[in-house]
């Protein structure tokens, strides 16, 4: 559904926030809950904004291509023949039939439904029993295209035909992650951890912000890295999260043999976060999927050297998954059950201006994102 805000919708939700983060409180929890929010923020937010779709090896041969729901609409994203990268609305022009399911290679596109045939540039080349229809021309038909843009090793689709490229919002964020991960586009897939959480998806967005839990509830993530280094740092829209990894035995995973020894994350505005945890070369990357005002998918997909992890990266797969996440969702199901209660309304940012891994400056960063798309929304 549409959803419009008025003037005093959106001047309530910002209440208690001070761009000054020593000062402000959270966003309001009306913000994680109430399903008008949710439904304004598929159009304001997820149909306006660049949203991780794949690495760039799903779609490097001519030919190929995967598919996508953004904001709730389905994308194609393909190769064409002259090795353009192209993305559409994978809606058939004829009677709106999605087109392509998952990911393959084609050399055209037809639609399961009535055969009608789109080449890979999106033009109509073929439809059948149509010869007789009067003023109908196939060249006149061809399918809606939506912006794409290979980023850093990845694959971004962005609805808003008016959106500049991500490489020009980002700023400097391209140069670091290449700084950090040269070998990015040359990593290859090894595995993908699913989780469906009950909770909004800015709780999980917020939890990773901020490491200011971590001595609390991730004691083993706490000896992995050396959190006396943990740095946060804000950016138009991204963040960088970097720490040195830690110099004696962890209780997380083994990084003795590590040739990796800085943790390095990005998040990027609004659903992507870059990770690449000590160890060997890797990139992992949480896309995190709006589901609903109280459920959010994640999935962690591991790019590494080789499509087989190895030890020492099953190992870390293993950590991630049965003791890192399970802490992670504990926290944000709680607070998503503690925020649809009359107790909570806001609370406050913590804030210290060293920008450690314990302040939540990125926080109050993503909800004043947040906040303007809220309003660029209605204007």
């Amino acid at each position: 559904m549409t959803v419009q805000m008025t003037s005093h919708d959106l001047a309530a939700i910002r209440t208690g926030f001070d761009v000054n983060p020593a000062r402000s409180l959270s966003l309001r929890a009306e913000a994680n809950t109430d399903l008008k929010w949710f439904a304004y923020e598929q159009s304001a937010i997820f149909a306006k904004h660049w949203i991780w779709v794949c690495h760039v090896e799903k779609v490097r041969a001519n030919g190929a291509y995967t598919t996508a729901m953004v904001a709730g609409r389905p994308v194609a994203i393909v190769r064409d023949q002259a090795g353009q990268l192209r993305a559409f609305y994978n809606v058939c022009k004829h009677r709106a039939h999605e087109l392509l399911q998952g990911d393959g290679e084609t050399t055209r596109i037809m639609c399961p439904y009535h055969a009608w045939v789109y080449d890979l540039t999106g033009q109509l080349r073929r439809a059948p029993e149509t010869e007789n229809l009067e003023n109908f021309e196939t060249n006149d038909i061809c399918l809606d295209t939506v912006q794409v843009e290979e980023f850093c090793g990845f694959i971004y689709v962005n609805l808003d035909p008016d959106a500049s490229s991500l490489a020009t919002q980002s700023g400097d964020l391209g140069t670091e992650i290449t700084h950090w991960a040269p070998d990015i586009s040359d990593l290859t897939f090894g595995h993908r951890l699913t989780y469906d959480i009950k909770s909004n998806w800015k709780n999980v967005v917020d939890n990773f912000l901020e490491c200011y839990h971590c001595p609390t509830a991730h004691k083993d993530f706490c000896t992995l890295v050396d959190m006396d280094t943990y740095k946060v740092t804000t950016h138009g829209i991204y963040s960088s999260h970097m720490a040195d990894a830690g110099t004696s035995e962890n209780a997380a995973y083994d990084v003795s043999n590590a040739t990796v020894r800085t943790h390095t994350v990005w998040w990027l505005w609004p659903t992507t976060c870059l990770m690449r945890y000590p160890g060997r070369s890797s990139m992992i990357v949480l896309n995190i999927i709006p589901i609903s005002e109280n459920r959010t998918l994640e999935t962690y997909d591991f790019f590494l050297e080789t499509p087989e992890p190895d030890e020492g990266e099953v190992e870390a797969i293993r950590y991630l998954d049965e003791v890192l996440q399970v802490e992670d969702i504990g926290l944000v199901e709680s607070v998503q059950r503690g925020m649809k209660t009359p107790a909570f309304q806001q609370g406050r940012i913590v804030h210290d201006l060293e920008g450690s891994g314990k302040s939540e400056h990125a926080v109050h960063h993503f909800h004043s994102l947040v906040l303007d798309a809220y309003e660029k929304g209605t204007a």
